[in-house]
């Protein structure tokens, strides 16, 4: 089992281009990742992030924390087991947090959010059949896919440090989603 924690942050979208977005290293990033160019969601994009960034003034940050029990911990030590566990969970909490963050891009028209990782709203992206995506109300790009530095953004603007799955789950696991606005004063 798990328990979760919120952690909110904010800075203007010119500090974060300033601090925390590097395009050309994070794009070299997503290269390695199996969903380069095979996603809507990923890279390569026909715009330059950048100029996706700027259409904002500010970045709402929501750092949800998902803190495994010691029970659990020490319960999982297949490492396949421990996969599908986390990948089931952080699908059902990635799920939790986009219908959270549409509703919040209701309230204030002309924001958008990013999703905490890639897309998966498809069994299969129409990207790879070259068609147009089929759900591009539901799309969001994230935070590293246009270049922004997700482990720099939770230390600085939330106070977290990542933990990875290695050889065990880790004591927690972090989604960071962000959100885009030119409204100085938002609650989320």
């Amino acid at each position: 089992m798990y328990r979760k924690e919120e952690c909110k942050g904010k800075t203007t979208i010119e500090d974060y281009l300033e601090n925390y977005v590097d395009v050309e290293t994070f794009l070299e990033c997503c290269k390695e990742c199996g969903n380069y160019g095979k996603i809507w969601s990923c890279p390569p994009y026909d715009f330059h992030p950048e100029d996706y960034w700027r259409q904002y003034r500010y970045i709402y940050l929501l750092g949800t924390k998902i803190i495994f029990d010691k029970d659990t911990i020490e319960k999982l030590t297949d490492k396949e087991e421990m996969q599908q566990y986390m990948k089931e969970v952080l699908r059902q909490e990635k799920e939790l947090l986009s219908e959270k963050l549409m509703l919040l891009e209701e309230k204030y028209p002309g924001s958008i959010s990013l999703s905490a990782g890639s897309c998966h709203s498809c069994e299969q992206c129409a990207k790879q059949l070259k068609e147009p995506c089929r759900n591009p109300g539901f799309m969001r790009y994230s935070i590293e896919s246009i270049g922004g530095n997700v482990g720099k953004t939770t230390s600085k603007l939330l106070g977290i440090e990542l933990q990875w799955m290695e050889d065990s789950l880790p004591e927690y696991f972090t989604l960071v989603n962000g959100f885009l606005s030119n409204d100085a004063n938002i609650e989320f």
